[in-house]
């Protein structure tokens, strides 16, 4: 695998290495090993699966907050999505400063998205499919977000956004959020 800093002090893109030959290639998807060394938290208790139908379709700016935050790892496995971490950590440097990165069913990429960080994602086709692993169990009652469209974070989505859940729609922006304030390591 090599990964690959997206300058936020945790993000991190994937790419797989496929070794192949005539009749099709082989890529670890995961190694424990590879991610001790990287220092990424790789302890997963629940992988979830996500259909979306409608190209545009915005998910999230979701997270968990302690003792339930999260950490994910986002792999597209049908057609492809622009994947969205925004740093929410209280006192970070780059606190409110997001990455993207495109995932698709060809590119086989992945995003390690850390606890402390918004995550979201706009389908770039239809029949979206993705597939992520989680280091927490879902908590309804410590879950958050972020607006899509906070304009103090100006996230630069590809496509107008459709298909905005009623939730997704109510959340707070930026400056309306109660910060996160993760332990110490």
């Amino acid at each position: 695998m090599q990964f690959h800093d997206l300058g936020l002090d945790g993000p991190v893109r994937i790419e797989l290495e496929r070794r192949g030959d005539d009749r099709g290639f082989f890529a670890r998807l995961f190694c424990a090993e590879e991610f001790r060394q990287k220092n990424l938290k790789h302890d997963w208790v629940q992988v979830n699966n996500s259909l979306t139908e409608s190209k545009g379709t915005i998910r999230g700016l979701h997270f968990q907050r302690p003792p339930f935050a999260e950490v994910k790892l986002v792999r597209c496995v049908r057609g492809a999505i622009f994947d969205v971490a925004v740093d929410l950590r209280h006192g970070s440097p780059t606190y409110g400063q997001w990455r993207g990165v495109e995932l698709t069913s060809e590119n086989r990429s992945m995003l390690y998205i850390p606890e402390g960080f918004g995550h979201g994602f706009q389908a770039l086709t239809d029949d979206s499919e993705i597939i992520y692993f989680n280091s927490a169990v879902y908590a309804p009652d410590l879950e958050g977000g972020l607006k899509f469209d906070d304009d103090s974070v100006a996230i630069d989505w590809p496509m107008p956004a459709i298909g905005l859940s009623d939730r997704d729609s109510r959340l707070p922006n930026l400056a309306g959020l109660k910060p996160i304030l993760l332990p110490s390591d």
